[in-house]
């Protein structure tokens, strides 16, 4: 049995699959051939986090969308343009942040009625678990003051499978596992801002829970 075989015959993990030890670029190197869940299998590619190697806040979003997956760099769609703009008006630079997703490959469905377009599809549990040790990883390695959970994939991987983005969204929480003082803010997934019937109001939400984590990273200053 191959090593991609005997990982889908067990339990969905991308444990094998990461180094024994080095930087991000190691694990970014090491993250193209993970095969700990079968997402690998129709996806362009792995897309995992890029950004400051030493910021003090990270950004995690779900998984790559369409234009994620093709050009391998997470939040280049739609979603990241909103996201930029989001984090401009809540005072935070995307240039000193790092970003990346709970889930480093596309999930998505093929409608052949609408062109063979590919559509998100949501990751599951198992997916979701799978991924995690990459995540971990990234947050071992970068330790960052403040994480913002972008949606509730990214705040169920960080949080826990019974935390609600729409019950607490916004506040300022002790980041799990972390020994030091370092916090998660969570807040709804810019796509859903895009497809909100109200885009201005669900737009300034997302921009005051941005300021939330501004504010926490100004007091570290």
């Amino acid at each position: 049995m191959s090593r991609s075989e005997d990982a889908r015959a067990s339990a969905y993990d991308a444990t094998p699959f990461l180094p024994d030890g080095g930087d991000l670029a190691a694990y970014r190197r090491a993250a193209a051939d993970c095969h700990g869940c079968p997402l690998y299998e129709n996806a362009t590619q792995t897309v995992f986090g890029r950004g400051d190697t030493s910021a003090r806040v990270v950004l995690v979003g779900e998984q790559p969308g369409d234009q994620e997956d093709r050009q391998g760099e997470p939040f280049v769609g739609p979603a990241g343009r909103l996201l930029d703009k989001a984090l401009t008006e809540a005072g935070i630079d995307r240039g000193t942040a790092y970003v990346t997703n709970a889930v480093k490959h596309f999930k998505f469905t093929v409608v052949p009625e609408r062109g063979k377009r590919r559509i998100h599809k949501a990751p599951s549990l198992r997916e979701m678990s799978a991924c995690k040790p990459w995540l971990r990883a990234e947050l071992d390695l970068i330790r960052p003051d403040v994480v913002v959970a972008l949606g509730a994939t990214a705040a169920k991987s960080l949080l826990g499978g019974s935390f609600r983005v729409s019950k607490d969204r916004g506040s300022l929480l002790p980041l799990p596992g972390s020994e030091d003082e370092r916090y998660v803010v969570a807040t709804v997934h810019p796509s859903a801002i895009l497809r909100a019937d109200d885009r201005e109001a669900a737009y300034a939400g997302l921009v005051s829970d941005l300021k939330v984590a501004a504010r926490a990273l100004n007091g570290r200053a």
